[in-house]
């Protein structure tokens, strides 16, 4: 390890030992075959399991495949996994299939009653629009996206992420509500209505005010006075403590004001991403091969579990990160493509097993045991996005 003082006193540890200052070569031709393969075997799992109301694979449960409903936030990825294996591979069976996992989440976009509009909905519409401009897939991201915005509040800055556990918080904000911005992004672009584009961008600004430390990592909750703004509280529900780095969420800042630099340009918000990724990367507690522990502060490591969910997403972030920076481009795709090589070999799901999960070695809420160590669907969802950027560099 080489320890670098900056000009400002401040002592960054960067981790170049010899073996990460040669970069892994992922091989993404193999890493496609095995999802593809998969995946394959996953369809062949849902035959008969999927029915009105249980409509996307989410995780395995004591072995078992769990499926979930529409109104679930992790309904969206398996379309998604479906879209990204199509703009890939180009078989009309895969488009066929995504197609058809796509229609069980498009009643969705009437869903007013959370905030995971841009996870269910976007993940899997939004990606097939991207590759089919299909004029009907439009309607439904500007429907989700007008139903999304009924959750702004224009007193806090912010939309609303939860509407359960009213004993607990008021009107509480998580980080992974940055993701569900792209939608709004998204639909601006797509209509020139600009009112998607400026709720998406005080939600963007009010975040990085209230959800960031001084050195850049951020609380999963902050609760906020509905009728002033006020912040009342900041907190957690998923990482070990209100004051820890919950590795997932640190992930999900980086992804989110790099997707926002997109849209706007705004250095702000590339600044923002940037700091974040020198949090993630200075840790001490990070490991070698770069797929953090379920929280950077969790008591027990190196005896805790990994995330392979929250590298699958920096990873992702990362490759679009390194077309905005200018000094640190290098090292963004270094880091990249060792998260990749390290999902791809280490935490990858033997050919034929997990019931067609891709990868392995995901932590959900560890504060409730709650999808610890297993599949989920969102870290195959992101893994192919990163796979995907790597494909297109």
């Amino acid at each position: 390890m080489r320890l670098i003082r900056n000009a400002s006193g401040f002592v960054l540890l960067f981790l170049m030992t010899a073996q990460m200052g040669k970069a892994q070569k992922v091989n993404v031709k193999k890493a496609f075959e095995h999802a593809e393969k998969q995946t394959d075997l996953m369809l062949s799992e849902l035959v008969s399991k999927t029915n009105a109301n249980l409509v996307s694979p989410r995780t395995l449960e004591k072995g078992a495949l769990k499926l979930v409903a529409s109104k679930d936030w992790t309904s969206g990825f398996f379309p998604g996994v479906l879209w990204y294996l199509y703009g890939h591979d180009h078989l009309a069976k895969r488009e066929e299939e995504a197609k058809k996992y796509t229609a069980g989440i498009e009643k969705e976009k009437d869903n007013g009653t959370t905030h995971d509009m841009g996870f269910k909905i976007y993940c899997s519409v939004g990606t097939g629009y991207q590759l089919t401009k299909d004029a009907h897939y439009k309607e439904v991201l500007m429907a989700s996206a007008k139903t999304l915005s009924t959750r702004f509040n224009p007193k806090t800055g912010v939309i609303r992420s939860w509407d359960h556990s009213k004993d607990k918080w008021q009107n509480p904000t998580i980080i992974d509500n940055m993701l569900n911005l792209e939608l709004l992004f998204e639909a601006t672009r797509l209509t020139g209505d600009s009112s998607f584009h400026k709720i998406a961008v005080s939600h963007a600004n009010t975040t990085m005010k209230n959800h960031f430390r001084a050195d850049y990592s951020s609380y999963h909750v902050v609760d906020y006075d509905p009728n002033t703004g006020a912040v009342l509280k900041k907190t957690t529900h998923q990482g070990y403590s209100d004051a820890s780095a919950w590795a997932r969420g640190q992930a999900w800042g980086l992804y989110g004001y790099t997707m926002c630099y997109r849209y706007t340009h705004n250095t702000a918000y590339l600044e923002q991403a940037e700091h974040i990724a020198r949090f993630i990367f200075s840790h001490p507690n990070m490991p070698k091969d770069l797929v953090p522990y379920w929280d950077f502060n969790a008591p027990a490591i190196p005896d805790e579990p990994r995330d392979a969910s929250a590298a699958a997403v920096i990873s992702s972030a990362l490759y679009e990160l390194s077309g905005y920076s200018k000094s640190n481009r290098k090292s963004y795709l270094q880091k990249a493509d060792q998260i990749l090589y390290s999902l791809s070999t280490k935490y990858i799901a033997p050919e034929g097993s997990a019931k067609g999960f891709i990868l392995l070695q995901s932590t959900g809420s560890k504060p409730s045991n709650s999808e610890v160590d297993v599949p989920l669907s969102y870290a195959d969802y992101y893994y192919l996005e990163a796979l995907t950027r790597k494909s297109k560099l």
